[in-house]
């Protein structure tokens, strides 16, 4: 399956899970959807907003505000780390991790080799229904570290 095809099967979940949830499917919450889930780099609230107001220049950046946080509670996306200076959402929600830099905040995926798995320490089921692992890891990455050397 090509990533249009991915895209457009992503959408279609959207469309389902605002129906379920009694949302309106708009214009705006697709196209504010579209442009967090096409990228990699897990794009924050403003940068979604100059990609979009291209498309829809009447769109606010309200509109974008509200429509991520409406986007997160249907689980379409989630927020990458509540430390990096701004919000960042991502919309690949197959299993995987984050490594963070510390120095240029850039975000990468750290997908599980197929015969890796996600350990859940054994006293955390003591504490509640668990509904996902997300592990974060920080440092500096290859290109900062590049670029310090010069």
């Amino acid at each position: 399956m090509n990533s249009e095809q991915l895209l457009n099967n992503k959408i279609e979940e959207l469309k389902e899970a605002c129906k379920k949830n009694g949302m309106r499917v708009t214009p705006q919450r697709i196209e504010i959807f579209k442009e967090v889930a096409k990228s990699c780099k897990h794009p924050d609230a403003e940068t979604v907003y100059e990609a979009v107001k291209h498309k829809m220049p009447n769109v606010s950046v309200d509109t974008v505000y509200r429509t991520l946080a409406s986007l997160e509670e249907l689980n379409m996306i989630f927020r990458v780390d509540n430390l990096l200076p701004k919000a960042r959402f991502d919309a690949d929600l197959r299993p995987h991790n984050h490594f963070i830099c510390v120095q240029c905040n850039e975000v990468y995926d750290i997908f599980l080799e197929p015969d890796e798995k996600k350990q859940i320490p054994k006293n955390a089921h003591s504490f509640g229904e668990i509904k996902d692992i997300n592990i974060q890891i920080r440092g500096i990455c290859n290109k900062c570290l590049k670029n310090n050397t010069k």
